[in-house]
């Protein structure tokens, strides 16, 4: 299943058809603008934008199942590229560092979770689940199981995700200092490439988007490919060929997928913690963003990478940006990755404890 969804409230009137036209003309035009102000990553933020705007005047369409799968598979392919055995081996000599980090990032997450089921902005268990530094996808999901309102996990999440975008883009535009590799573009689309490593490519996309879905690997969709890729061409077994067009429509479907979840039911039902939702997530983006300066400050890693790498979620858009600026995607990619898989792990861990302290607490004070 691909493009799921019937029904369009606000454009009844409109074939489904015609409704997918209109969003990719609106997306052009965010592309163009951005593309036009210097913004990074145009082709990611432009197709957000764009399904934000129709989701919320009533298009219920939903881009999920195997189309999103391969599009974040060629993402993970792309990343590949960057991902040599010399590099890995030097980021595994710095594992101390990175746990530092990741843990710092997953508790800064957590406190503010806690606070707001504390203060009761967002209820106990949803708060948590929402304040969850990464796999935002996954974090969803497993939110059912715990009995949280789904609802407002996705809403956090996905306001967090648009909110790391939007100051991720800003951040490579404005520390790029005119070296940014230059966004995909309008120029060279369909140039002749090596076809046999293309179709050898495409077939790594999407056997690892299959098998991030058959075994439910959380983002595996991203990893598979991407670990799998690195392997067998740092070894030399294949080349990786994406074809500027295949990146454009896989950036797209990632971000319309990002975009079209913002619909108005989503929006009127976390309207009233909206506030606080949003100022939580500032106040993680600023501190990750000084961790970043103090990753920079003593480390000698330069300010984007460090600030990439530290940006508190959405993996497949921050590896967007990174591919699209001059960074080190390697170092980006390894807290990236490395912090999504322990949230995944201890993600369950953390909202049954905070959840349990929450409800402790709650009881003491009724009991006064």
């Amino acid at each position: 299943m691909g493009f799921a969804g019937k029904t369009f409230g606000g454009f009844r009137y409109f074939a489904a058809r015609v409704q997918w036209i209109i969003l990719a003309g609106l997306s052009l035009l965010f592309v163009l603008l951005l593309e036009a102000a210097g913004i990074s990553a145009g082709w990611l933020l432009g197709p957000i934008i764009a399904g934000i705007i129709m989701a919320r005047v009533g298009m219920t369409a939903r881009i999920e199942g195997l189309v999103f799968d391969v599009a974040q598979a060629f993402v993970g392919c792309l990343i590949a590229q960057s991902l040599t055995p010399a590099i890995l081996a030097e980021l595994w000599g710095n594992w101390p560092l990175f746990l530092g980090i990741i843990f710092c990032i997953m508790m800064f997450s957590w406190s503010l979770g806690w606070l707001l089921a504390r203060w009761q902005v967002v209820p106990g268990s949803a708060a948590i689940w929402g304040s969850s530094p990464g796999a935002a996808s996954a974090m969803t999901l497993m939110s059912i199981a715990y009995g949280a309102d789904v609802r407002l996990v996705a809403f956090m999440q996905y306001v967090r995700v648009l909110l790391v975008v939007i100051a991720s883009s800003f951040a490579a535009t404005f520390w790029s200092n005119g070296t940014a590799v230059p966004d995909v573009g309008f120029s060279n689309w369909f140039s002749p490439g090596h076809w046999p490593a293309f179709i050898a490519t495409s077939i790594l996309a999407v056997a690892g988007a299959v098998l991030g879905r058959r075994f439910k690997v959380p983002a595996g969709s991203l990893l598979i490919p991407m670990i799998a890729g690195a392997v067998l061409h740092g070894i030399g077994i294949m080349n990786i060929e994406i074809p500027q067009w295949v990146l454009i429509a896989s950036y797209c479907i990632v971000g319309w997928a990002i975009g079209l979840r913002f619909n108005g039911e989503v929006l009127k039902h976390s309207l009233k913690a909206l506030p606080g939702i949003l100022i939580s997530n500032l106040i993680l983006i600023s501190l990750c963003g000084s961790l970043a300066f103090l990753l920079s400050r003593f480390f000698a890693v330069d300010p984007l990478t460090a600030y990439l790498a530290t940006s508190p979620g959405g993996a497949n858009t921050v590896a967007i940006i990174a591919v699209s600026t001059n960074v080190d995607v390697s170092f980006v990619m390894a807290l990236q990755t490395g912090r999504m898989l322990l949230v995944v792990l201890l993600g369950p861990i953390a909202a049954r404890f905070m959840t349990r302290r929450i409800a402790s607490a709650a009881e003491s004070s009724c009991s006064k």
